[in-house]
């Protein structure tokens, strides 16, 4: 049965930087577009970057604008897993993180920016 996982979430304090990890199984990534997306409490679900297989070789990262700059997605083909590479955390980034592809949607990782 195919799943995503996250995890990588946690408490931190502002400055402070996580690497969420996205793990697939069932499937593989290679040939789809992978997405995070954030979901703050009280808010709608908010798009937070994607990583876009455009041929063999590349992929395009893309990110929302309240993340450019400190967040970076990257893909690791060979162990299936797509990462989200957090730093200088802000308390607006608080959020339930999700991992999404095709159809597929993960259960999220928390992650909490509070000094």
């Amino acid at each position: 049965q195919a799943q995503l996982v996250e995890s990588g979430g946690g408490l931190v304090q502002p400055g402070e930087s996580l690497r969420l990890s996205c793990a697939a199984s069932g499937f593989t990534f290679t040939h789809y577009a992978v997405n995070w997306f954030r979901r703050a409490p009280g808010k709608e679900r908010e798009w937070v970057a994607s990583t876009t297989k455009v041929s063999s070789t590349t992929t395009i990262p893309t990110y929302a604008d309240a993340v450019k700059g400190r967040f970076m997605v990257s893909r690791d083909s060979a162990k299936n897993v797509v990462y989200l590479q957090m730093n200088d955390l802000k308390p607006e980034d608080t959020a339930l993180y999700v991992c999404n592809t095709v159809t597929y949607w993960g259960r999220g990782t928390q992650v909490t920016v509070s000094s």
